[in-house]
Formats: C-alpha cells, sequence, structure tokens
C-alpha cells in the first residue's frame, strides 16, 4: 500500500509539472521530493529509481547541463534529417499570419485569445447593400435561361452589376469602390450564390486578381488609372495563372518573359517578349484587361546580373498584339465566363508589370499573400449560401410532398439527410463568417484558408447531393422549374479550382500548417539554417516540454481529468473542453509523425492528410463555438450546435484513429494511441432524436429554419423578376399547419368510405369533403389555392420532342410515318 501511496504521488505530481509545462527543475524537485517520502515510507528501491530520474533529467534537461554535452549531438542529428524548405516554400510559410490555427498545434489553446475579436456584424451600409442591391440582381437570374438558352448573364444583369459597382467590393470607396469588409463580401457572395454564374462573376473579380494585386503592389499610376475603372466596370479583369502544364501546382508554370529591347514609335524600350499559354482563366472571355503570371529570365543582363528572376506578375490589356483570347470552356453544370488566353511573342514594355520593374520576381509572394485571404471568402462563401439556400428548398419541398398520407419530411430516412444538410450549412455559415471576422482584424489566414477552402466546398458538394436526394425526381429531370440540377453539377468546379481539394487536403493543410503553425519548428530550421546552436537549445528543448507536456495532457483528459474551464456555457463547454483533449493529442501525433519519419512525411500524403482532418475538424469546431457564444440562439439553435459539434469531433477522432492504425513505426503507434485513446474512442455521431429534430424544423415555419436561411433571396418575386422557390416555399410552410390538420381530416374521412373511394386526387377530397360538411366552403378555398401551388411546385418540364436536339439534323425520327 505504501508503495502504492508514492508511486500515485509520482505519477501525480509529474504528470501536473508536465501538463503545465512547468520545466525540468520542477519535474527534479517532484522526483526528488517524493524520493525522499519513499524513503520515510519504506519504499526505498523505487525511491532510488526516483533519484535517478532527477539526475537524468537534470543532465538532459537544465540548460547549463545539457549545453555541454547534448545539444551539439542533438543539432547535429537535426542536420540530417530536417527537411529542405525549398525558397517558393519559404515564400509561401513566410505569407499570411498564424492565428487561431497556431492555438491549436500548442495543444493548449487560449479560447480567450479566439473571442478576443467579437464578430460585430455589417455595418449599416453593408447591410443595406445585401438587403437592397444583391436581392435585385438575385431577382434578375434564371438558372435555366443562364445554362442553357443563352450560356450567360443577361445584358441587363451585367448592366446592373457595372452600375452598382460589385465588381469593385474590395476597392477603396477613394477609387470608386465599394471599401467593404471581409464580413460583407462573404454576406454578399452567400446571397448571390442562388445563381452559380452569378456568383461567380461577381467573386473572382474580387478574389485572387489584378484588383488585389493593384492594390498591395500597384504602382500610384497603376492604381489611379485602374482601381476606378476595375470599380465601375470599364474594365473587366481575369488572371492567367493556370495552363495545362501547370495547374495546382502554379511554381512549375512554363510560361515566360524574356527581358529584351524592341522599337517603338521611333524608340528604343526595354521591355518582355511573353510566350504563354493559360487556361481556366475565369472571365477571361470578355475580359479587357489581362493578369499574368510568368517566369521571368534576363539572358543578356540588360535589367542585372540575375538571369533567372523568378515569377513575376504583370497587367496586359486585351488588345496587345499576339494575345489570343475570346475562346471559351464550358464549366460543367454552370457556364460562367470561362476560357483560354494565349500569346505568342507578345511585347509589353517592363511597367506593365504590378508594381513596377522593382517588383520583378516577387509573383509568387504577392500571389500566396494574396490567395489566403481571397480563398478564406470566394468559394467557402459560395458554399455557404449554397447550404442556406438547400435548407430552405429541401426543407419546404420535403414537407410539401407527401407520400403515405405524409409529409417525406417526417420519414426518418429523409430526416437523416436533412439533419446533414443543417448541420453542415451551420457549420460553414459559422467558419465563413467568423474567418472573415479575423480577416478584417488584421489577420491573413494562409493554413485556415486551405481548411475552409478544401472542406466546405465538399460540404457544399455533400449538400447538394442530399438536397437531389430527398427531391428524387423533381431535380433530376432538367428544365426551367428545377432549381437545383445544375447547381448540383457546377459543384465539381468548386472542388477542383484555386488548388484542387485532393491536393490542399494532402499536402497544404498540414503540410504547410506543421511548420508555420507548429509553436517551435519553424524556430528550429531557423536556427539550423543560420548555424546558430543557441538558438535551436532554446526551441528544440521548448519543443521536448511541449511533446510531454502535451502526452499529459492529452492522456488525462482523455480519461476525464484535468478538464480546465472554457469561457463557455454549459451547452458549448463539453465540446470545448473536447478540443482541448484533441489539440493536445494532435500536437502529440504531429511531432510524432514528423520525428519518425522525418523529410519522408511529405511523401506520406495519406498521414498527412489525416493529420489535416483532424486540424481541419478542429478549426472547424472551434468556428462553431465562437459562432454560438457570440450569437443570440434561437429555439432549436442548440440542438443543431450539438449535432455540428459531435459530427465534427466524431470525424476528428477518427482521423486520429486511422492515423494511429497506419503509423510506420507501430512501436510508437501503439504508444501513442495508449495515451490519447486510453479508453478507446468516445464521440459518437449525433443521435437520431437529435436528427430528427433538426429534420423537424428546417421543414416547418421554424425560427432556426429562418435563421439558418437568412441572407438568401427570399422575397416572392415583383413585376419583372425570376421565380423564386425559396420565398413560395416559406409561404406554403406558414400556412402548412392549417393545411395539415385538413389533410388529417379527409384523409381519414376517405379511409372510413365517408367520402367516395374513388376521390383519390388532393383536390376531389376538398370537394367532397364539402359536400359531405366535413369542411367549409373557407377551408375548400383554402385547400385549393394551397394545393394548386403545391402541385407548381412538384411539377416538372417537358420538351417537344425535338426540344432537347441541340443540331436537328441529326435527330432520329422515331414511330413517325
Amino acid at each position: 500500500m505504501d508503495l502504492l501511496i508514492v508511486v500515485l504521488l509520482a505519477l501525480a505530481g509529474l504528470l501536473f509539472v508536465l501538463r503545465r509545462e512547468s520545466g525540468a527543475a520542477a519535474a527534479i524537485a517532484v522526483m526528488v521530493v517524493v524520493g525522499i517520502i519513499g524513503l520515510f515510507m519504506g519504499t526505498g528501491w523505487f525511491s532510488l529509481l526516483l533519484f535517478i530520474g532527477a539526475g537524468i533529467t537534470a543532465f538532459a534537461g537544465l540548460p547549463g547541463l545539457r549545453r555541454q554535452w547534448l545539444t551539439p549531438r542533438a543539432f547535429a542529428m537535426f542536420k540530417k534529417v530536417a527537411p529542405k524548405v525549398s525558397e517558393t516554400e519559404k515564400q509561401a510559410l513566410d505569407a499570411g499570419t498564424v492565428g487561431w490555427d497556431g492555438e491549436l498545434f500548442t495543444g493548449r489553446p487560449d479560447w480567450h485569445r479566439l473571442l478576443t475579436n467579437r464578430n460585430t456584424g455589417l455595418s449599416q451600409d453593408e447591410q443595406a447593400f445585401v438587403d437592397n442591391q444583391c436581392a435585385v440582381a438575385a431577382s434578375m437570374c434564371n438558372a435555366w435561361d443562364i445554362g442553357f438558352e443563352r450560356a450567360d448573364l443577361p445584358k441587363e444583369v451585367w448592366d446592373y452589376l457595372k452600375k452598382e459597382r460589385f465588381f469593385g467590393m474590395i476597392i477603396p470607396k477613394e477609387y470608386g469602390g465599394l471599401g467593404l469588409s471581409a464580413r460583407a463580401q462573404s454576406a454578399v457572395l452567400q446571397k448571390l450564390s442562388v445563381n452559380e454564374s452569378l456568383m461567380v462573376s461577381v467573386g473572382v473579380p474580387n478574389s485572387l486578381g489584378p484588383g488585389e494585386l493593384l492594390l498591395k503592389y500597384g504602382t500610384d499610376d497603376q492604381k489611379n488609372y485602374y482601381l476606378p475603372r476595375l470599380a465601375d466596370g470599364r474594365e473587366i479583369p481575369c488572371f492567367g495563372l493556370t495552363g495545362p502544364r501547370a495547374g495546382s501546382d502554379a511554381t512549375s508554370l512554363p510560361d515566360t518573359g524574356i527581358v529584351c529591347k524592341q522599337e517603338i514609335d521611333g524608340k528604343e524600350v526595354v521591355g518582355l517578349r511573353l510566350n504563354f499559354e493559360k487556361r481556366w482563366i475565369t472571365l477571361a472571355p470578355i475580359a479587357t484587361v489581362v493578369g499574368l503570371a510568368f517566369r521571368m529570365f534576363d539572358p543578356d543582363n540588360l535589367l542585372g546580373e540575375q538571369k533567372d528572376l523568378g515569377i513575376t506578375c504583370a497587367l496586359i490589356p486585351r488588345d496587345t498584339e499576339g494575345m489570343e483570347i475570346g475562346r471559351r470552356h464550358a464549366p460543367i453544370g454552370t457556364p460562367f465566363m470561362n476560357g483560354p488566353i494565349k500569346g505568342k511573342d507578345v511585347f509589353i514594355p517592363l511597367d506593365y508589370i504590378i508594381g513596377g520593374p522593382d517588383m520583378a520576381g516577387q509573383g509568387w509572394r504577392m500571389l500566396v499573400e494574396c490567395l489566403s485571404v481571397g480563398r478564406c471568402i470566394t468559394l467557402p462563401s459560395g458554399a455557404s449560401g449554397s447550404g442556406r439556400y438547400a435548407v430552405g428548398l429541401a426543407g419546404g419541398f420535403t414537407r410539401i410532398r407527401r407520400q403515405f398520407n405524409t409529409p417525406v419530411a417526417d420519414m426518418e430516412g429523409v430526416q437523416e439527410p436533412l439533419a446533414r444538410i443543417a448541420g453542415k450549412a451551420y457549420i460553414a455559415q459559422s467558419a465563413v463568417m467568423q474567418t472573415a471576422n479575423m480577416i478584417d482584424n488584421g489577420e491573413k489566414p494562409a493554413v485556415p484558408s486551405a481548411i475552409l477552402k478544401s472542406q466546405l466546398t465538399e460540404y457544399q458538394r455533400d449538400i447538394l447531393s442530399d438536397a437531389m436526394d430527398v427531391h428524387g425526381g423533381k431535380t433530376v429531370t432538367l428544365g426551367p422549374r428545377n432549381y437545383l440540377g445544375l447547381s448540383f453539377a457546377g459543384s465539381a468546379v468548386s472542388i477542383t479550382v484555386e488548388g484542387a481539394n485532393i491536393m490542399t487536403r494532402s499536402l497544404m493543410i498540414f503540410g504547410q500548417g506543421a511548420i508555420r503553425c507548429h509553436p517551435y519548428v519553424l524556430d528550429e530550421l531557423a536556427a539550423k539554417d543560420s548555424d546558430d546552436i543557441d538558438a535551436f537549445d532554446d526551441a528544440f528543448f521548448n519543443h521536448a516540454g511541449l511533446v510531454f507536456g502535451n502526452a499529459a495532457r492529452a492522456f488525462t483528459q482523455a480519461i476525464g481529468l484535468g478538464r480546465g474551464d472554457v469561457p463557455f456555457d454549459n451547452a458549448a463547454a463539453p465540446y470545448a473542453r473536447a478540443v482541448n483533449r484533441f489539440s493536445a493529442a494532435f500536437g502529440l501525433a504531429s511531432d510524432a509523425a514528423m520525428t519518425t519519419l522525418g523529410s519522408d512525411l511529405k511523401l506520406r500524403e495519406l498521414l498527412s492528410a489525416r493529420l489535416g482532418d483532424v486540424l481541419a475538424n478542429l478549426y472547424l469546431t472551434s468556428m462553431v463555438l465562437k459562432n454560438w457564444h457570440e450569437g443570440q440562439a434561437v429555439e432549436g439553435e442548440r440542438e443543431l450546435m450539438a449535432y455540428s459539434c459531435e459530427y465534427l469531433l466524431n470525424r476528428a477522432e477518427k482521423a486520429l484513429d486511422e492515423l494511429l492504425d497506419n503509423l510506420p513505426n507501430r512501436a510508437v503507434a501503439v504508444a501513442l494511441r495508449w495515451v490519447t485513446m486510453p479508453l478507446g474512442r468516445r464521440w459518437k455521431a449525433p443521435s437520431d432524436k437529435r436528427t430528427q429534430a433538426i429534420a423537424h424544423a428546417i421543414s416547418t415555419d421554424s425560427s432556426l429554419r429562418a435563421k439558418l436561411t437568412s441572407n438568401t433571396w427570399d422575397t416572392l418575386e415583383q413585376k419583372g423578376e425570376v421565380f423564386n422557390p425559396l420565398a413560395h416555399y416559406n409561404q406554403l410552410l406558414a400556412d402548412y399547419p392549417r393545411a395539415d390538420k385538413l389533410y388529417k381530416t379527409l384523409d381519414k374521412a376517405h379511409a372510413k368510405g365517408e367520402l367516395p373511394a374513388e376521390a383519390l386526387h388532393p383536390e376531389q377530397k376538398f370537394e367532397a369533403g364539402l359536400e359531405a360538411g366535413l369542411i367549409s366552403e373557407d377551408d375548400a378555398e383554402f385547400m385549393r389555392q394551397y394545393e394548386s401551388e403545391v402541385l407548381e411546385m412538384l411539377s416538372v418540364d417537358d420538351f417537344p420532342f425535338d426540344g432537347l436536339a441541340h443540331n436537328k439534323r441529326k435527330l432520329v425520327k422515331h414511330n413517325v410515318l
């Protein structure tokens, strides 16, 4: 018994100092004190082990001792195994800022840091723009007309977008733009996502492209000329980055700009001769000015001694001689303007370089710095907006669609995808708006941008797939009445562009995060590069303390000890504590993977992807919790917040479990499993009860449905506007309680034989019920109008026999005499 007491004292003391990362001296003190207590209690051999442990810790942990023998050996080994960071990787790592993503790497995230900058929403002017101009733009767009009949936005839409300066959202007011915050830009794009072509056409000029590059790096002359023209639509920009041989790996682009001299108007001008081939360039077919990325060379040393200056960005007017532009690609589902650009021996002055000649070779740094912001907003906002509309459409359709005399929304098989739609839409809304708020507070979130782009566009595809499923035949039949089919088909575009999701998940999230977000790895690499052994000693042994600290935190929190206080209410606190626990486990697993695999970890993309999945799900959970903490919860939202957190934590734990199953060093993997999951997997998927409650809420006229579908075009169309299915579903759901009672009355009467057996159509039951005195004339008239609207919402389109054939000459005339 005495031995057990001493062992428990030693374990408790060591776990306490390790959790707090109190340092070697504190650990030595614990072992010495407990060892002395053990001597008095008659556990001499165990006390001896503690004294030996204290001695080893002193030699390995106290700076004055370890620097004499251990640090030089560790430094020499580190130099051999540390990964080599290329120049392009360094530029990517230096771009952007580290915020909450860095906290998640520490294993002890400071929630107060996350909650410091409260999301205060939009300004009065910004909200007015979203409510008015965005609603007008949305009301002018019909998916079938845009997607099939004209393959373009109508001219009146382009004119309106230019007039209201939609293309100048990021351009400051002093240059004629709107100067919107990141939060407002996101809100605009979410509302415009009612039509994918509309959202993309507005989003891209306000994302990675000439406008943002000019703002950050342009010369005064370039800004003064181009920014006002971009803001009011006199200039339509595009940016040529990707090509046939350079897609997600933009650093490998083969397009060149050779420094040379050419005579122009009788004067010899130093400039660039460009040869390039670009594709997948959004807005290229109609662009008036082309931003272009290329590799710049100076073989004749006209500018200096450096021959390979690196990636450079320039602005080229559309009518520049030698440039081929105007042809179109056909993006699947949504034919927004997209096409190739080619150039052969295109000569441009050096002044066309964005930022002027001084910015030659700075293109990659410029791109990655801008991309960290743009990737956080455009496609993630489109995904979040799709979720808002999908909640409203899927919830509305499944309530009015009746099978087996009951709304399909009350069938559990349908409730499961409805809840998934709501949960992912809620996560997306939280993540997009809270990350935009970070941007408005000065952050340039590089790793979160990769998380949002890859995760939320996958959510968008899942949401639309579930929405298609619950609609059944309604949305697999194309035509003017189909409000989902084209968006569903077009979701693949978002998956692919701005860095394919496969690459982003497997290479970027953890690949960048492991170095840039880790508290010490970047310092260790810098010490290696500068051969600074003292800096290495500080970073390396602080890193070691972090490893032991994360091990202690992960283990104790996994068994329910030392969970700590978190600044959330009782509903959210368990999920915040789970983030703390998995943050420690993630930090420990990350260090184990980097230590055991070294530079080979770059090549183990499956392992990197799983580590990225843990980080991504913890980040998204944090955004949900912050959104819950700051918002005014409505009825049913607590269930949805819990559903979302449980879904994300289940995924995080699953990714950690799969990582440990596949980590090559099995001894390390087994030890990590005992430390991080001593009681096995604990987080289950959301319960059926929670699923049913959420599905019911979004398929009825509830406050939760209203909150999830806020910031959408949801008003009944006025004269000249296109049909708005969401507004019609909202109206039907508002009337549904009355209709439901009448449905039940008439269905029961029909089952009892009180109505004619042949009264099978709803309309026949209304009339028979009226004649039988079961319902009043007012009720009958109400149901006539209600069911007429229902039938319209359930109907699909049909066409003349030859209506679908684009080439009528190839039409086969079946059964024609």
